[in-house]
C-alpha cells in the first residue's frame, strides 16, 4: 500500500517528499549503484516532490548520458535521480528516506552489470 516519506540529503539542503510502496525496492549491481550503495524506488514524477534544495543540486552523467544522477553539491548525497531504465519517472534512494527500517526490506535483484539484458527482461514488480 502506498505511503507519503520525506526524505533528503545529509547536510539537509535538499529535502523531498514521494509516495509510494516499498514492496517495489530494488538493488542493481552495476558500478556505479554499488559504489553509491543506491536502494531504488522509481516513481512517476507525480508521485515525487522536491521540497527544498534545487539549486543545491549537480549532475553527473557517463555512459549514454540518459540517466542523469542528481546529488547535493554540499554533502555529495544522492537522494534521487532520473534512470536510464524509466528516464520519464523518478528513482527515489531508499536510504535517503526518514523512518525506514532497511531490514525488514526484501529489495528486488537487478544484473545492471549486464543491463542491456537485463533490462529486456520481463518483470512484474516494475
Amino acid at each position: 500500500m502506498p505511503e507519503t516519506m520525506s526524505g533528503g540529503c545529509h547536510c539537509g539542503r535538499v529535502r523531498f517528499r514521494v509516495t509510494a510502496d516499498l514492496s517495489g525496492v530494488t538493488e542493481c549491481n552495476c558500478s556505479i549503484c554499488t559504489k553509491k550503495g543506491f536502494l531504488h524506488l522509481i516513481v512517476p514524477p507525480e508521485q515525487f516532490e522536491l521540497l527544498n534544495g534545487k539549486d543545491a543540486l549537480t549532475t553527473y552523467r557517463f555512459n549514454t548520458g540518459t540517466a542523469r544522477h542528481t546529488f547535493c553539491a554540499t554533502c555529495g548525497i544522492h537522494p534521487f535521480y532520473v534512470p536510464r531504465s524509466d528516464p520519464d519517472k523518478i528513482d527515489v534512494n531508499v536510504r535517503c528516506l526518514e523512518g525506514v527500517d532497511l531490514a525488514v526490506l526484501k529489495p528486488h535483484s537487478f544484473d545492471g552489470r549486464n543491463w542491456e539484458h537485463a533490462i529486456a527482461q520481463p518483470v512484474s514488480w516494475r
